[in-house]
């Protein structure tokens, strides 16, 4: 057990004949318990240490100036910057002569207390220092590492997180982990997958350290921090950054995992793999060493930076399960980290070292990169020409390469274990540099240099022989040449790409992308073999020759040696100028097949058109050259006119195409002249060897317009000799006249500016931005992750960056002769507040896992993240086809292994009573969750087709058991209703390796269910088959976002709608969705199904009803009554092929079937609720005027939109209207809105205030008109009171009058009275009154 020391204040009350009793018991002791702390003699004076409590800043700065004056002949001390608060960040230099810089000792540092309530490693480190200085003189080991290695310890890299932390907090809750403006300083270093430094001013540590580790050029680190015991290497992160379980590899990987196992198997606890930390108590790690983003992703982290900025491999340790333990600990954890400490720090003299010197002068060359042959990370020579490389025991081919001197390299260097194998370069400098600036070289007066590689062979190679040739290369040279093709001939021979480049299979960002295609005429076959010779000397002088190591490294370099295999295959050897194999096996001009600015191109778009153009779609490319023959000249665009004349056609861009065409000319003398085929062409004549395309001849549909005009990419058409088909012994005079043009043509890629667009919010690259040069109509957009690269000629230029959504953004560059300018960009979106908001409305409340899983919707959308996720979700599977019961039994299998998480239920039965099961899996199966997405999945309509079927198992499967473990798949807030087989009947009826047979494809009635669902009575004459309407009730729902359906019979994905309609008014957005299916899918995005029923598909994408057109359609009755958008994919050309095709089919659709989880969650999100917060169930909301959601449960809506600027109307009874525009963006999850109704004050449709105004109008002169009347009949009735009296006064002379009227009728006096209208009032009430 730990002996826990007494303090020094207690020590110096004891007695003397205790004190010598303690020490004899002590020494007695020592022998059967290391983990005694020594005892102190009266010689050690002050720094005497006591492993008994931790030193806050002014006791560690006391302690640490008094090492360093007593220690001066070895230890200095310095400060490389100061924390938030002021405090020094102190660094103690062990080394022999630790004034003076030296060559031949590599530098090793140290770093703890990065997180200041970590504090194990803050003390371990001055212990380390007091071990290293008090040893020097008395053991051999610790003077000979001291003596030979400079050696950097900072015991804290966090200062003000120290003080204010607290001793005994073990899972640091109590603040101090991070610096005094609160931030990690682990997640604030720059970072590989896009995170840049933010507000550098907040993290001043950060800062210093990047400045120190720039500086010193460390060779090998360690970064101390705590909470558990393990030792972690690089990466720490990905691009898709999975929370846990992603094996994130570097090129050094098994390096670094040699020296975790360095530290790891030196401690005691570590080795074991079993921390047994009471906060997590399972958690293990094989040999006490983990990958950094396998245990936790940590993106910014500085282990990372050190390998990917620096020459430094760093890795971090984890010192103690308690990050800050009563000081008692200390000197356990001493003894536990001490020889691990000095064990880790030896390393640093493993591998290759030397120095690198010019051999002419003698003198040291800096930054002179060292190159090992397999490992794809460089590192270079420090101030004095020496490196010093890690390397694990073995044999390796090392080079030196130096800007302005001829590569070398060593072959078989052996290196062994122990001491570092010394190996020296001298460098010549080169007879020539690259030719940057277009012009023609000029030889130096320097020594010759050793010559490059050329190609041995010079043949012409038939369809057999260049496979072969390209699958050889592919082969022997795997780490920078990669072969894929772009699709078929019309022979169905492979249109082969050979892709050459430091990482050949990905597109990295900030590297342009460039092409050379040949043979596009069959018989014009120079070209062809240009590119096969070219390919041969690129990958034999990689790593050896400085020109081409540095195109490789910094290029991707993609060629194509034969657009038109079958044409080549019918051509004739010493074809001068004939037409045989001109065209292809339809006999098309593949040259005047793509689309044209100014004609009509009336020929079929032929499969090898179709697939460059979508091969171009797919690519950033920035420059290409499409290789002819028949001349010698370089063409550029236009190549035709408006008019279709012969005349000069200038592109906006001409100056610099004039410039890429010189570059090209210059290098080819013969081609130079301007005269290269007087024979045959005696009057031909082109100045420079250049021509403007419409000028020489007028050509419609060519290819360097249609790569003009419809993306990035700069072409021109290089005609390389004067015979199309030239006999085998011309070809090496080919290679010789053009090798250097070739070479030459590559390095303009690098010229005009480059840079990257990003969000300044958080630095992620925006993809689609427009770069625009004033004065030039002609602009260009960012690629996938915001990066780009602009061709332009010398000169200062007016450049704008824009983006939907976002503010643009104006310089000024100015563009030099020697390289691209890097203009980057950083735009602020056109709103304060995410989404396109207005910052006086509503604010959607986001919080940190919302803006978590932003991100992760974005890495996922970007760059490699989707490709990621598809890796690190593979499971094991056995594929074949399953009958209904096995389909039954399997999904109840899901849902008794994964409880949690499934949900399956009946929607009903077939006509023979099969049940039609629905799958859900979610966080919260079972359960409403109305503001996350819901997407279905649904396969099987057709029972002859059950491809479908079985990839909804596998998804499925691969969902369920991937949870909990992939972080990616357990983040996804989704509902996700899987409906594997709508025609179980038919499916029993169907026969497998049937590809085209219709056994199966109705329902047991003989109905066609696609064909089935009807909406109105009125267009329904019977009723629905029992699988519809279980799925009628099921769309019906009108909970669900997406739906993708899966068919069978072609490779296309088609959109609503399958009935013949004339217009639509969401198809972007429905035509999106589709495209980002086939674009996911390897094959379908090329438009070439194969398939003979259906020919070529533009971007493999259609309407439904250009396809096959009919009215009761599954994805119809979804949009029109379900109001929820649904694709229907189809799968491969064969409905039922064999089992064995389903492993590949289920790899080509895992990625599109992931990218609509990722989809489901972009497109416009929110809630409709009134002034008072009260939530809005069934308000319309209506998207650019047509298309309709509802709102759900709690007010929410989600709407899936096309990328762009779109119009959001809200409309709820009884409330007012209400409008917003959102900004939709192709890589971000849903804009979010919240909607606030007022109410809806307005009367027949006229505002409240008017009609209110109106109506106080209308009473007023209603009151004004009733006391009108009432004073006219109270006037009235005066009189009438007056008439009474006098007809008492005058009864008597009334008397005889009414007598004579009572001898005859009433009547007549009172129709004698009404004769007369003029009567008066009097006379009449007289009358009544009888």
């Amino acid at each position: 057990m730990a002996h826990r020391r007494k303090s020094k204040s207690a020590m110096e009350k004891l007695r003397v004949p205790l004190f010598v009793s303690f020490v004899c018991i002590a020494f007695h002791l020592g022998g059967t318990d290391a983990r005694l702390p020594p005892t102190p003699s009266a010689s050690t004076g002050e720094t005497v240490e006591n492993y008994d409590k931790y030193y806050n800043y002014i006791e560690l700065t006391g302690r640490l100036r008094s090492y360093a004056q007593k220690y001066a002949h070895i230890a200095n001390l310095s400060s490389i910057g100061q924390s938030v608060q002021g405090r020094e960040l102190w660094v103690m230099r062990i080394t022999k002569d630790p004034h003076i810089e030296s060559p031949g000792k590599p530098r090793f540092k140290y770093i703890g207390n990065m997180h200041g309530d970590e504090t194990v490693s803050r003390q371990v480190l001055v212990y380390l220092v007091d071990y290293l200085l008090t040893k020097y003189a008395e053991e051999r080991r610790i003077a000979e590492l001291v003596n030979t290695t400079d050696i950097y310890i900072m015991p804290s890299m966090n200062p003000d997180g120290f003080e204010v932390s607290q001793e005994g907090v073990c899972a640091g809750h109590r603040g101090g982990r991070n610096n005094a403006n609160n931030k990690d300083l682990n997640r604030s270093f720059p970072d590989q997958y896009g995170k840049g430094i933010k507000n550098p001013e907040t993290i001043p540590e950060v800062m210093a350290v990047i400045r120190w580790i720039q500086d010193k050029q460390f060779v090998l680190s360690g970064n101390l921090h705590g909470g558990t015991v393990v030792a972690s290497y690089p990466f720490d992160d990905s691009a898709i950054h999975q929370q846990q379980g992603y094996y994130s590899q570097s090129a050094d990987d098994s390096l670094f995992r040699y020296l975790a196992l360095v530290y790891s198997k030196n401690h005691p606890v570590m080795k074991t793999g079993l921390p047994n930390c009471p906060d997590t108590p399972g958690e293990t790690f094989k040999d006490g060493i983990t990958n950094g983003a396998q245990w936790y992703d940590v993106p910014g982290g500085m282990q990372d930076y050190n390998y990917l900025h620096a020459n430094c491999f760093e890795i971090t340790l984890e010192l103690s399960c308690c990050k800050y333990p009563q000081a008692s600990e200390l000197y356990k954890e001493w003894e536990l980290n001490k020889e691990p400490l000095l064990a880790y720090i030896e390393q640093v003299h493993i591998g290759v070292r030397g120095y690198v010197k010019d051999h002419v002068s003698g003198s040291a060359l800096t930054n002179a990169s060292i190159v090992v042959a397999g490992i794809r990370h460089n590192l270079t020579t420090g101030r004095f020409g020496d490196y010093y490389r890690l390397l694990l025991p073995g044999v390796y081919n090392i080079t030196a390469v130096a800007t302005g001197y001829t590569p070398v390299t060593v072959n078989n260097v052996q290196v062994l274990d122990g001491n570092a194998t010394e190996l020296n370069f001298v460098l010549e400098p080169v007879a020539f540099e690259p030719n940057l600036s277009g012009n023609v070289t000029t030889p130096t007066a320097s020594p010759p240099a050793p010559q490059p590689v050329q190609p041995q062979e010079f043949r012409h190679h038939n369809y057999a022989d260049m496979e072969l040739f390209l699958r050889k290369y592919s082969s022997e040279f795997p780490s920078i040449a990669h072969l894929y093709s772009i699709g078929r001939s019309v022979e169905n021979k492979e249109l082969y790409v050979m892709v050459i480049s430091n990482n050949p299979t990905v597109h990295e960002h900030g590297e342009p992308e460039f092409k050379y295609v040949g043979n596009m005429h069959g018989n014009e076959v120079v070209g062809r073999e240009l590119l096969l010779n070219l390919i041969e000397y690129l990958c034999l002088n990689y790593g050896t020759d400085q020109e081409v190591t540095e195109l490789v490294n910094n290029t991707r370099i993609h060629i194509m040696p034969s657009m038109n295999p079958d044409g080549y295959e019918v051509a004739n050897e010493g074809d001068v100028r004939g037409y045989r194999g001109r065209n292809n096996s339809n006999n098309f001009d593949l040259n005047r097949n793509f689309p044209d600015q100014f004609a009509i191109i009336k020929d079929p778009r032929q499969p090898e058109t179709i697939a460059v153009m979508n091969w171009l779609k797919s690519n950033p490319f920035v420059l290409s050259a499409n290789l002819h023959g028949g001349s010698m000249v370089v063409n550029y665009p236009f190549d035709d006119d408006q008019e279709g004349k012969t005349q000069y056609s200038k592109s906006p861009d001409d100056k610099v195409f004039q410039q890429l065409a010189r570059t090209y000319s210059q290098e080819n003398p013969l081609m130079h002249s301007g005269h290269p085929c007087v024979n045959l062409y005696p009057g031909e004549y082109f100045a420079d060897g250049i021509t403007n395309g419409a000028s020489w001849y007028n050509v419609a549909g060519g290819m360097q317009d249609w790569n003009y005009l419809n993306t990035n990419c700069f072409e021109v058409t290089i005609e390389l000799g004067c015979v199309k088909y030239p006999w085998a012994k011309d070809l090496p005079n080919y290679w010789e006249q053009n090798r250097r043009s070739l070479l030459q043509f590559i390095h303009q890629v690098h010229h005009g500016i480059k840079g990257t667009v990003s969000d300044i919010r958080d630095g992620m690259g925006i993809p689609n931005a427009t770069i625009q040069v004033e004065g030039i109509d002609h602009n260009i957009t960012t690629a996938h992750t915001g990066d780009y690269w602009r061709l332009l000629v010398p000169g200062t230029y007016s450049i704008t960056a824009s983006a939907h959504g976002y503010q643009p953004v104006r310089t000024y560059a100015t563009v030099s002769k020697k390289g691209a300018e890097v203009v980057d960009f950083r735009l602020t979106r056109l709103h304060t507040e995410p989404n396109g908001l207005s910052p006086s409305g509503p604010q959607p409340t986001h919080n940190p896992s919302d803006e978590e899983f932003e991100s992760l919707i974005k890495a996922l959308s970007l760059g490699q993240g989707l490709d990621q996720l598809v890796k690190s979700t593979d499971t094991e599977s056995s594929f074949r086809f399953r009958g209904y019961k096995e389909l039954s039994a399997f999904l109840r299998g899901l849902t008794l292994n994964f409880p949690k998480i499934t949900s399956l239920q009946s929607l009903g039965h077939s006509v023979e009573f099969r049940t039609i099961w629905a799958l859900e899996i979610s966080n919260n199966p079972g359960e409403a969750e109305p503001s996350e997405p819901k997407v279905r999945f649904v396969a099987g309509i057709h029972g002859n087709a059950p491809v479908g079927t079985e990839l909804l198992l596998e998804f499925a499967a691969m969902l369920c058991i991937n949870y909990g473990k992939n972080s990616v798949i357990t983040r996804v807030r989704t509902t996700i209703v899987i409906v594997p087989s709508i025609n179980p009947d038919g499916r029993e009826q169907a026969v497998e390796k049937q590809c085209t047979s219709t056994q199966g494809f109705t329902n047991t009635h003989g109905k066609d269910l696609d064909a089935d669902f009807f909406g109105n009575a009125s267009q329904r004459l019977v009723e629905p088959q029992p699988e519809t309407r279980a799925m009628m009730d099921m769309i019906l729902d009108k909970g669900y976002t997406l739906s993708v359906a899966l068919d069978g019979g072609s490779l296309v994905a088609t959109y609503p709608y399958d009935k013949p309609v004339q217009s639509m008014e969401n198809e972007g957005t429905l035509k999106y969705l589709a495209s980002v299916y086939a674009n996911n899918h390897p094959t379908m995005h090329l438009g070439n199904t194969g398939c003979s029923n259906n020919g070529n598909i533009q971007d493999g994408v259609m309407r439904a009803a250009e396809r096959q057109s009919h009215m009761g359609s599954m994805k119809d009755f979804s949009m029109d009554f379900g109001y929820c958008p649904e694709i229907t994919v189809y799968t491969g050309c064969c409905v039922f092929p064999p089992s064995e095709q389903l492993a590949t089919l289920w790899a080509e659709n895992k990625k599109p079937l992931l990218s609509m989880l990722v989809e489901v969650h972009k497109g416009v999100r929110g809630v409709v609720r009134d002034k008072s917060g009260k939530p809005i169930v069934g308000a319309i909301i209506v998207m650019n005027g047509g298309v309709r959601v509802f709102t759900a449960e709690g007010g929410y809506f989600h709407a899936l939109l096309a990328p762009g600027n779109h119009n959001i109307e809200a409309v709820a009874d009884g409330y007012q209207q209400q409008h917003q525009e959102v900004v939709v963006s192709s890589y971000e999850a849903a804009s979010s809105i919240i909607i606030e109704f007022d109410m809806d004050h307005s009367i027949f449709g006229l505002p409240r205030e008017f009609v209110v105004a109106s109506a106080a109008a209308c009473m007023t002169a209603l009151v004004v008109t009733a006391c009108i009347i009432w004073c006219v009949c109270a006037a009235k009735s005066n009189r009438q009171k007056d008439g009474f009296h006098r007809l008492r006064q005058h009864r008597d002379e009334y008397d005889d009058e009414i007598r004579l009227t009572s001898m005859g009728s009433k009547k007549s006096l009172l129709g004698h009275e009404f004769q007369d209208e003029s009567e008066s009032d009097e006379e009449t009430l007289y009358a009544n009154k009888i």
